[in-house]
């Protein structure tokens, strides 16, 4: 069956911590729930103060995420990007991205910008993909600017 991308709802709360969780484990070895502390309330640190967040789902099931965080006076932040460790590899992640800029731009937003560590070499080749530009490297993380046109 085929992937839907759909907005967010409180119901899905609990399957996307799990998801991002997962993914933060599979890239570092372990988790560090005291380092994630807005994943749980992402309705409250995100949905509830506007932020956009898009859910990818195949037949009933989150398999990534993303959200879109207002910077104003100009930009939107990506943050919490994750796609499931069986999705990955097919195209999603770049769905979620490009989904995300268009919610940015439909926002008024002139730059879209979004940071990774620089030893995730999945995200920063997912964003270089998808246009962004290197702009930054500062202890230890990567941060991508892309200007919308």
């Amino acid at each position: 069956m085929s992937i839907t991308i759909r907005s967010f709802t409180p119901e899905d709360a609990a399957a996307m911590r799990e998801l991002v969780l997962a993914g933060l484990g599979d890239h570092w070895g372990e988790i560090d729930y005291s380092l994630n502390p807005d994943l749980d309330d992402i309705t409250g640190v995100y949905h509830e103060t506007g932020a956009a967040i898009l859910i990818a789902e195949r037949d009933g099931e989150i398999v990534g995420c993303g959200i879109l965080v207002d910077e104003p006076p100009e930009a939107g932040r990506l943050v919490r990007m994750s796609v499931r460790n069986d999705q990955r590899g097919q195209g999603l992640g770049k769905r979620l991205v490009f989904a995300l800029i268009d919610e940015a731009r439909a926002r008024g937003h002139t730059r879209a910008v979004c940071e990774t560590t620089d030893t995730w070499q999945d995200a920063i080749t997912l964003y270089q993909r998808c246009g962004f530009t290197d702009v930054a490297r500062r202890d230890g993380d990567v941060h991508f600017e892309l200007t919308l046109a």
